[in-house]
C-alpha cells in the first residue's frame, strides 16, 4: 500500500508562536532583565505579556466552547499587576508559563466550532467585544510585534511579508493615530492601503514592508521611509 503524505497546512500563528519561543529559550537571565524597545518595560516584561495574553484568550475560548463566558482580563489593572508579578519570577517559570500558554491558547482555537467563532468575546468585563474566530488573528499580531519588541535578533525585517501585509490592513481599518492621512505603498507587496480618508494630495509613503508596518505601529523613526511630500506623516503610539 502507498501512503501519501498529506501537506502541512499553513498556519502563521504557531509558526511565529515557535519562532516566538526559540528567541525566549535562548535568552540568558541577564538579557531577560535587559530593556526591551517598549518603555518601561524589560523583555521579562514583554514576556510576562505574552504569556499572560495567551493565557487570556485561552481562558476565553475555552468560555466560548464550554458555555460559560469569560473575559481575556479581568480588569486592566489586573493585567498589568500580573505582568509585573510574572516578570519578576525566576526565568525558568517565566518560559515554562509562556510555552505552555502557547500550546494552550492552539488546543483552544483548535476546539472552536464554526458557530462559536462568531460569539463575542470581552477584553475585559464591560469593555470592548470581538468574535472569538478572530482570536487567532490578534494574537498573530501580539506575537510579531512583541517578538521584534524584545529587541533580541528578531526585527521588522524578519516579518514574513503576509505579516506585514495583515498589518497593514489592520491599521487601514482602525481610527487614525497619524497626521495627515496617507497612502502606504509597501515594496514588494500587491497592492497599496489608505490609511485614513486620503485623496490625490495625500502623501504615499513607500520602504520594505515590515519597516512600513513597524513605523505605522508608532514605533521607529521611519528609517529607510520615503513620502511623495518629502516628510512623513507623524505617528503616533499605537
Amino acid at each position: 500500500m502507498t501512503h501519501v503524505t498529506q501537506p502541512t497546512r499553513h498556519n502563521p500563528l504557531q509558526e511565529a508562536s515557535d519562532r516566538l519561543v526559540r528567541t525566549v529559550d535562548g535568552l540568558t537571565d541577564e538579557q531577560l532583565a535587559g530593556p526591551s524597545l517598549l518603555p518601561g518595560w524589560s523583555r521579562a516584561h514583554v514576556v510576562a505579556h505574552l504569556a499572560l495574553n495567551a493565557e487570556g484568550l485561552a481562558r476565553a475560548l475555552e468560555g466560548v466552547v464550554q458555555g460559560d463566558p469569560a473575559p481575556v482580563y479581568d480588569s486592566g489593572e489586573a493585567r498589568d499587576r500580573d505582568i509585573d508579578d510574572l516578570s519578576a519570577r525566576a526565568s525558568t517559570e517565566l518560559r515554562e508559563r509562556l510555552m505552555a500558554a502557547v500550546t494552550r491558547l492552539a488546543e483552544a482555537v483548535e476546539h472552536l466550532t464554526t458557530e462559536q467563532q462568531a460569539t463575542g468575546i470581552e477584553r475585559v468585563p464591560g469593555g470592548p467585544v470581538w468574535r472569538a474566530g478572530d482570536a487567532a488573528a490578534k494574537r498573530w499580531v501580539e506575537v510579531e510585534v512583541h517578538h521584534a519588541d524584545l529587541d533580541a535578533g528578531y526585527g521588522c525585517g524578519d516579518w514574513p511579508q503576509e505579516f506585514s501585509e495583515h498589518l497593514l490592513g489592520n491599521f487601514a481599518q482602525r481610527p487614525p493615530h497619524w497626521e495627515p492621512a496617507f497612502v502606504a505603498d509597501p515594496y514588494g507587496l500587491d497592492g497599496t492601503w489608505s490609511l485614513g480618508t486620503t485623496d490625490d494630495r495625500s502623501p504615499v509613503v513607500s520602504g520594505p514592508a515590515g519597516a512600513l508596518a513597524w513605523w505605522v505601529t508608532g514605533r521607529g523613526d521611519g528609517s529607510g521611509l520615503t513620502s511623495t511630500t518629502g516628510a512623513l506623516p507623524t505617528i503616533g503610539r499605537w
